[in-house]
């Protein structure tokens, strides 16, 4: 997979990164997204630096990502135990023919 050298600017500072070519459009909308919730924390309540904002963003990031992993994961268990009843049934109705 061919590399990319970019720049993204987060909380007005450059970062450079080397990302996979097929990376570079959610790399850039994810640093857009966390200048968008830095500038709403900054814009709706009082935090003194920077670094407030970002761990306040991070924190929130990080809560809807572990959200999203345990909903998945609930999820597949859910789906194995129907496939497990679907199996179980068809198991049965073909031990009857």
């Amino acid at each position: 997979m061919e590399e990319l050298t970019i720049s993204v600017s987060i909380a007005d500072r450059p970062y450079r990164m080397t990302i996979k070519r097929n990376e570079e459009e959610i790399v850039r909308k994810a640093a857009d997204e966390i200048n968008k919730n830095i500038k709403h924390y900054s814009d709706n309540f009082a935090f003194n630096d920077r670094q407030d904002l970002l761990a306040i963003v991070a924190l929130e990031k990080a809560t809807i990502a572990m959200v999203n992993d345990n909903n998945s994961i609930e999820a597949d268990h859910n789906m194995v135990s129907t496939l497990s009843e679907i199996d179980q049934m068809l198991s049965e109705n073909l031990d009857k023919e």
